[in-house]
């Protein structure tokens, strides 16, 4: 029997929640070692560890915090990723959004397992005594996940007039990072729809100019030496592919410590690319929760992708036949 050729989505920091705590000790069997190994890292310099966190009630202000999420969700990905059984499927290419894209690094072997958690740690801690700028998240999409485009052409004119940027072009949404001071403004300034526009809590101004000393302390502290070729396709926040013929470790390292946190990331092309470059059998989503599910189906309307071409479509090809499987919803995980 023929293996099923799949793309694999790595989440970004928001994935580790409330809903989704207790995850690690739910699906983290497949990577116990490596859970191990960072709770021993993490108890070595006085942090809580992975699965003490996992374990403990859930607090916005310490889960959510850069230094705890993301190598939490690390974590979680890692452990759904090995839980993929690659007798039966075929990992065609890799790619995450924000965050993602340092796991979708690991998985694609371009960074060894202890390198990422570095990485991923060290990262997730540069604001620890501060953070900078913020985020808020907001739609350009209608109720039939249409893509609006005089309401992006809007957003994209209040984003210029308040001195904030495009931190992530997220399916129908787009994250815009600044100061505070414009996130202020641009909360006034947009039009309610439903809950939006909505701050998104403890997340700096990613993916914009503001990070540049983010970016300036990384290249500090890692070097050429972590990175290589990878050993499956990458797609980053561009849309490049990082082929492991002819990817320069260089050009990977430059790009992900440098252009990738201070420019938009756009997870739309990230998506687009890999459904047409590599037209999948299904995508995966890897855990914690499914905070990508709706992003992805969004991009799969606006490229009218297996004829979908609404919101019901794309709900009712789910119902019947899933194309998009999300290892952070039980009844999907059984089908993997």
């Amino acid at each position: 029997m023929a293996k099923k050729r799949i793309v694999v989505v790595c989440p970004g920091r928001g994935s580790y929640t409330r809903e989704t705590s207790g995850y690690l000790k739910q699906f983290g069997d497949s990577a116990k070692p490596h859970i191990s190994w960072m709770d021993n890292q993490r108890k070595t310099t006085g942090l809580l560890t992975l699965s003490e966190l996992d374990n403990a009630p859930f607090k916005s202000k310490i889960h959510m915090a850069g230094e705890n999420a993301s190598p939490l969700i690390y974590a979680c990905s890692l452990s759904d990723f090995f839980s993929i059984d690659q007798n039966l499927y075929d990992i065609v290419a890799i790619t995450g959004n924000s965050m993602g894209w340092y796991i979708a690094l690991v998985l694609g072997g371009a960074l060894k397992i202890k390198d990422g958690y570095n990485l991923i740690q060290e990262m997730g801690s540069m604001m620890k005594n501060g953070i900078i700028g913020g985020q808020l998240i907001y739609p350009f999409v209608d109720e039939n996940w249409k893509f609006d485009m005089e309401r992006k052409t809007m957003i994209y004119s209040q984003i210029k007039e308040t001195g904030s940027f495009v931190s992530i072009e997220l399916g129908g949404y787009i994250v815009i990072g600044g100061d505070q001071k414009s996130i202020d403004l641009l909360l006034k300034k947009l039009p309610t729809i439903k809950q939006y526009p909505f701050q998104i809590p403890l997340h700096a101004a990613f993916h914009t100019p503001l990070l540049t000393s983010v970016s300036e302390k990384a290249f500090q502290q890692f070097n050429l030496s972590l990175f290589k070729k990878p050993t499956i396709p990458l797609i980053d926040g561009r849309g490049k592919v990082w082929s492991p013929y002819s990817s320069d470790p260089k050009e990977l390292m430059d790009y992900t410590l440098g252009e990738q946190v201070t420019n938009t990331f756009n997870f739309n092309h990230s998506i687009t690319v890999a459904i047409k470059e590599y037209s999948p059998d299904k995508i995966f989503l890897l855990g914690p929760g499914n905070s990508l599910g709706g992003a992805v189906g969004q991009i799969l309307v606006d490229n009218y992708w297996l004829g979908i071409n609404s919101k019901k479509d794309f709900i009712n090809r789910q119902n019947n036949d899933p194309y998009i499987l999300s290892m952070g919803i039980p009844e999907q995980r059984i089908n993997i």
